[in-house]
């Protein structure tokens, strides 16, 4: 029976870098009748301010629970390194933009790692155009000129704000999180930080 398999993240939500092993491994296992759709929710919207030195804080507090729980590794030189603001639809608006070329997993993951791992900056655009021609120069064919057009194109905002529509309709409480639909509706899957075998086990069920 064929379904669909919702992932509602954020390229800048931590808990959605310290999932993706496991996200991972899990689509790699999941049903070919099973269709997977990428869902920015955003989590911050844009903004020119400061981070305030108290939510800096927080999140790098968040950074080392996800870091002491799951091993994931994080890179604390992007809070000394940058002018860190709370937006991360740009991040967004940039997987979006790389899907219409074929290349949002990809542009995600460069994301991910360009933040977690080399402490830059994805709420600036510059960033992302840099992330891009990376991209292109290895193994994503991205047409970089075309991409910094989408990436701040009406179609793109369109988009990003049909699928923060989306993640609001879907039974979810927060990022990341998997829900599938299919002919019996809608059904949230747990997540487990750990391994993918209990979600692959109840979506087969769910079918």
């Amino acid at each position: 029976m064929a379904g669909k398999l919702y992932y509602i993240h954020d390229p800048m939500c931590s808990w959605c870098w310290g999932y993706r092993p496991v996200w991972d491994a899990l689509q790699a296992s999941l049903p070919s009748s099973v269709k997977v759709e990428y869902v920015a929710g955003g989590l911050a919207p844009d903004s020119n301010e400061p981070m305030p030195m108290e939510l800096q804080a927080t999140i790098q507090g968040h950074w080392r629970n996800i870091e002491s729980k799951l091993g994931t590794e994080f890179n604390f030189d992007f809070w000394a390194n940058n002018k860190p603001r709370r937006s991360t639809y740009m991040a967004c608006r940039a997987a979006i933009a790389a899907y219409a070329q074929g290349c949002q997993v990809e542009m995600i993951h460069a994301i991910q790692q360009g933040y977690y791992l080399r402490a830059l900056n994805p709420s600036d655009d510059d960033v992302l155009i840099q992330l891009a021609a990376e991209l292109s120069a290895s193994e994503c064919s991205l047409d970089v000129a075309r991409f910094g057009a989408d990436l701040v194109s009406s179609a793109t905002q369109t988009e990003l704000e049909r699928q923060i529509r989306l993640a609001r309709r879907l039974p979810i409480q927060g990022f990341p999180s998997l829900v599938l639909e299919w002919e019996g509706g809608l059904q949230p899957i747990e997540i487990n930080y750990m391994n993918s075998s209990e979600a692959l086990s109840e979506i087969k069920k769910l079918l």
